[in-house]
Formats: C-alpha cells, sequence, structure tokens
C-alpha cells in the first residue's frame, strides 16, 4: 500500500486504530503495531523494528503516539 495519503486520509486511519484501545487521540504501542502491520508494512522493513519506529515517533515520551506526532513520520517519508 502506497504511503502517499491525503491528510484526511492519514486521519481517518489514525482515528481507525487508535479507537480500538484506551485514548480514541492516542496509538497505544500495540495499536500503532497494528496500524504498521495493515496500512504499511514496508515500513517495517530493513533497519525499522517497531520499537525503534515507536521511539522515534513517541516525541514527548508519553507511551503514546498523538496524531500530530504520527504525521511527523510521514512529512519524513514525502522528502
Amino acid at each position: 500500500m502506497s504511503t502517499k495519503k491525503s491528510p484526511e486520509e492519514m486521519k481517518s486511519i489514525f482515528q481507525k486504530y487508535a479507537a480500538k484501545e484506551g485514548d480514541p487521540n492516542q496509538l497505544s504501542k500495540e495499536e500503532l503495531k497494528l496500524l504498521i502491520q495493515s496500512e504499511f508494512p514496508s515500513l517495517l522493513k530493513g533497519v525499522n523494528t517497531l520499537d525503534s519506529l515507536f521511539e522515534e515517533l513517541d516525541k514527548n515520551g508519553d507511551g503514546e503516539v498523538s496524531f500530530e506526532e504520527f504525521q511527523s513520520l510521514f512529512k519524513k517519508m514525502s522528502q
């Protein structure tokens, strides 16, 4: 699946997985894992592991990934 998605598509994907447990505005590590494996499996190839990806996205260190933190991944990928 392509990582080229509109901001609206990205928000929809984020909300779909964030709503699975806990805070519907935050992705837990498990929710992020499901999202990446289902929507963007190519992100986990090579040196990127889920743990390193989660640590990179969780800028404030609260153990969850907000939509703003999630967006940074796709800004980086589109450059």
